[in-house]
């Protein structure tokens, strides 16, 4: 028998533990009948500052990550969605499939989607290729982002990162502050912009940023919900959170 509330299919979401605006994302986005279950990769030092701060950070991560897979498929999910960013960039494109075959490995095959491949699937959508991108991360993450999607395509016009101290301080950047980045990689060069940091919520301030620039805005958690959909073959629309889940 179906789930009663998860009806069409239930999908693991793995985070940070220090993670607050995944599940708030996910949920504003879920299609009817669709539900998302969070397992959590403990974090004991949310540290992220400097170079070496954040690289242990993601080391704290990758040594939770199993716990948090085990955990999280005790509900038999259909489909696993990786709500964390940057490791997901982390060795460019074979590092994302290597790191998204380890994760396949450990749910017994179900499709997995990480942010990395959402956000590569979703401008290859758009038909976009000039692309500038922000984040909430040290210089040494920003390298990932952009190396990932060099190799896979994009010419990266920029990569700015917000250098957030802690992991939880990244949920506390205002939109404000927001559109002063914006404003500054929007350049005549680029075609789309691209918010990585899935603890940065930029789902509803993606649209509204769309209608003043005139391009399209990716956000990571709106992306990477869109491309778990796409792959399990629902086509269902969401509007008012870009042009990508609302027209492709």
């Amino acid at each position: 028998m179906p789930d009663v509330t998860g009806y069409r299919a239930k999908i693991g979401v793995i985070v940070p533990s220090t993670n607050t605006v995944v599940e708030h994302d996910v949920n504003a986005l879920a299609p009817h009948g669709i539900t998302f279950h969070c397992g959590r990769m403990y974090v004991e030092d949310q540290s992220m500052g400097n170079h070496e701060s954040f690289m242990g950070l993601q080391t704290q991560l990758r040594g939770s990550m199993s716990i948090a897979l085990r955990d999280v498929m005790t509900i038999n999910p259909d489909l696993m969605m990786m709500g964390m960013s940057a490791p997901t960039f982390s060795g460019g494109v074979d590092g994302n499939t290597a790191f998204q075959k380890e994760v396949s490995d450990q749910v017994n095959g179900i499709p997995v989607t990480t942010g990395a491949s959402a956000c590569r699937a979703g401008l290859e959508a758009l038909g976009v290729k000039k692309i500038s991108v922000f984040s909430p991360y040290q210089p040494v993450a920003d390298e990932w982002v952009d190396r990932y999607f060099t190799e896979a395509g994009f010419d990266v016009v920029s990569v700015t990162g917000l250098r957030c101290p802690t992991a939880t301080s990244i949920a506390e950047v205002t939109p404000k502050e927001l559109v002063k980045v914006l404003e500054e990689i929007d350049t005549p060069d680029t075609e789309a912009i691209v918010q990585v940091g899935t603890n940065l919520s930029f789902i509803r301030m993606a649209d509204e940023t769309e209608s003043w620039l005139g391009k399209p805005v990716v956000a990571i958690n709106t992306a990477t919900v869109w491309h778990t959909l796409r792959q399990a073959g629902f086509t269902d629309t969401v509007g008012g959170f870009g042009t990508l889940f609302r027209n492709f």
